[in-house]
């Protein structure tokens, strides 16, 4: 079976993991609140991220859209005057220079579609004024606030820009004119998050360590495996991990053993995505098959049979 058939890709992983409401709220009560239990999970409610999702709100219907990892709307709380607020989340793997631009743009997509469906409602200037026929919106018309966290998953620390300034040139005197646009960022390698879910101490505690670049991977490895084992991580927490370092995941295979530890899960990975790298680098240097899989069989010390497998399964030319 072809690898992108069996294995969970890590955008999917992590698209899962924060789909649960406990998680998700937990996260946002850190990042706005300082671990304060303001957003509870039984307020949350998932948005489609692909198309329109159409909610009740004030007598009238409102389509809302997003192309989002994760969005949610939050409902049945009036703490702060705020009845309904959408909380977007944000996975990312590498430094996105442009980021702050990107959140901009998902929360204005998140905006303009609040506005249009209420626009579409104001086909008669009956009861309007003419200003607000032109506007196609009501002075007294209001739209839910919308709040994007995005969670970086990198091993080298954040030094993109965290606001629409940072992105720009701009003269010290004109500065305080510029509408700015800020993001919400949390570096899972080294955060001050106070969080109270389990799963997500959990996740992050693991995280860190497994990005600290500062020791040596064995050590990193012992220290994950053995943090797993006091703690008696959770099986999805530790899937999580997994995709946030990229790694595809033969979640199949693991629910066939019954038993998924960090032995398991890294170790199958990390020799998967070597043999990926040493068949690419082969091809790169122009060596034949033949070579590749003598190389494949030394480098990762296993059998001529294995290394038939992960050449069909990687290479780009066939055995």
């Amino acid at each position: 079976m072809a690898r992108n058939q069996r294995n969970l890709k890590p955008d999917i992983i992590l698209k899962n993991y924060w789909r649960d409401n406990a998680r998700f709220a937990d996260l946002f009560n850190a990042v706005l609140f300082q671990g304060e239990q303001v957003i509870q999970p039984h307020e949350l409610e998932d948005l489609d991220t692909e198309s329109s999702t159409i909610l009740e709100h004030k007598k009238h219907a409102e389509g809302i859209t997003a192309s989002r990892d994760n969005i949610k709307i939050r409902k049945k709380s009036t703490a702060y005057g705020i009845e309904f607020v959408m909380l977007g989340n944000e996975s990312q793997e590498y430094i996105d220079y442009a980021m702050p631009m990107r959140v901009m743009g998902y929360d204005y997509s998140a905006y303009k579609k609040q506005y249009d469906s209420n626009a579409a409602k104001y086909k008669k200037a009956e009861g309007m004024e003419e200003d607000e026929y032109l506007s196609r919106m009501k002075r007294t018309d209001r739209f839910m606030p919308v709040i994007t966290v995005t969670v970086y998953y990198g091993k080298k620390p954040w030094d993109g820009a965290a606001s629409l300034h940072d992105m720009l040139n701009i003269p010290e005197a004109l500065r305080k004119y510029v509408n700015d646009y800020r993001m919400l960022l949390v570096e899972a390698r080294k955060n001050n998050l106070v969080l109270h879910n389990m799963n997500n101490v959990d996740l992050f505690n693991l995280l860190e360590i497994l990005l600290d670049s500062s020791r040596p991977a064995g050590e990193i490895r012992s220290r994950a495996i053995g943090y797993t084992k006091e703690r008696q991580v959770d099986k999805a927490v530790i899937l999580t991990a997994a995709g946030a370092l990229n790694n595809q995941i033969d979640y199949n295979a693991l629910e066939q053993k019954g038993d998924v530890n960090m032995f398991t899960v890294f170790e199958e990975t990390r020799i998967e995505g070597r043999a990926e790298e040493i068949i690419e680098t082969g091809h790169e240097f122009g060596l034949s098959d033949d070579d590749i899989l003598g190389r494949l069989q030394k480098k990762l010390d296993i059998s001529p049979e294995m290394a038939q497998r992960y050449f069909r399964e990687f290479g780009k030319r066939t055995v």
